[in-house]
């Protein structure tokens, strides 16, 4: 006890100085106190410990920037280099003769219609690296060869033939679609982190049936093994048949919730649900095929493309 005494009468050393500090009695501390509430009330009103707009208290100042506030993600309108990637839509598949590619008249890169790469700006360098038949499964393969160029823009169009399949049951599942579609966007931000992507949504198949079934020698065409998980036996209108197209629909649909989550997640992603809502007319449908879009039918993709990625 009386060793514990001796040690309450000693007084400290100060830090860093070596000086004697003593104590302050109740009465002492309770002056410094009232000194230093009025001192620290006096700097405050005078700015020194910041205003309302500190960005220490309530986030970055009107005036100026938080250190730690992330750079503000601005689309570029106007991007000079785009690749394109997808399936026969995007190669412009039996647009100008039958059975064949016709990219000069893809909605994307074409050059003999006013095509995307057309309305971004004069002189827009473009790769068009799209595949007839491609399907999600074949995206990846793709952005490995878009990233070589190194583009600030890419556009994403596919789908089609993932539910455009010889019956229901072989249509890709949500679940595959989804995580395909994460990997190659993954891989596409990985390499090229300022790149900016367009996602266009899956067209409506069953519009496209109820389009094309109007021309008798349409739906001989389809006879020959078009998207027949779709357009087989066009004519029929039983209960299962009508069953098989809902269910295409609804996959298709599914789809396109995917490319919405997966590229809403990107603040450089821009998905697009206006090629799917899009009301396709007959004279928009190649007349080879009465599925593939025409020329006209090109031009409204590119239109549809242009207004979504040129919006501010």
């Amino acid at each position: 006890m009386r060793a514990s005494a001796t040690r309450r009468k000693r007084s400290t050393t100060a830090p860093m100085t070596g000086r004697t500090a003593v104590r302050p009695t109740g009465r002492t501390a309770a002056r410094a106190g009232v000194a230093l509430l009025t001192t620290a009330a006096v700097l405050s009103a005078s700015g020194c410990f910041g205003s309302s707009d500190s960005p220490s208290r309530h986030g970055p100042s009107r005036g100026g920037k938080s250190p730690h506030a992330k750079p503000k993600i601005v689309w570029n309108t106007s991007p000079d280099s785009l690749a394109s990637l997808g399936d026969s839509i995007t190669r412009g598949f039996d647009a100008c003769s039958v059975l064949s590619d016709c990219p000069e008249v893809s909605w994307s890169t074409g050059s003999d219609v006013n095509s995307l790469a057309q309305r971004l700006r004069s002189g827009t360098r473009s790769w068009n690296f799209a595949k007839t038949g491609a399907v999600m499964d074949d995206l990846p393969d793709q952005v490995t060869a878009a990233v070589a160029r190194k583009p600030q823009l890419v556009t994403v169009m596919i789908g089609a033939n993932d539910a455009c399949r010889a019956s229901v049951s072989d249509m890709t599942s949500p679940e595959e679609f989804r995580t395909t579609f994460t990997s190659a966007l993954t891989k596409l931000r990985r390499e090229l982190p300022k790149t900016q992507v367009y996602v266009a949504s899956v067209p409506n198949l069953k519009r496209l049936w109820s389009e094309g079934r109007k021309n008798v020698l349409g739906k001989q065409i389809w006879k020959l093994g078009i998207c027949p998980s779709m357009l087989k036996d066009s004519d029929a209108l039983d209960a299962a048949s009508m069953d098989r197209r809902r269910q295409v629909s609804k996959r298709v649909n599914a789809y396109n919730q995917v490319l919405k989550d997966v590229c809403g997640r990107d603040p450089l992603c821009r998905y697009d649900p206006a090629v799917h809502n899009y009301r396709f007319s007959v004279r928009e449908l190649s007349k080879w095929d009465w599925f593939h879009p025409s020329k006209a039918g090109q031009q409204q993709l590119a239109a549809m493309a242009y207004r979504r990625i040129s919006a501010r």
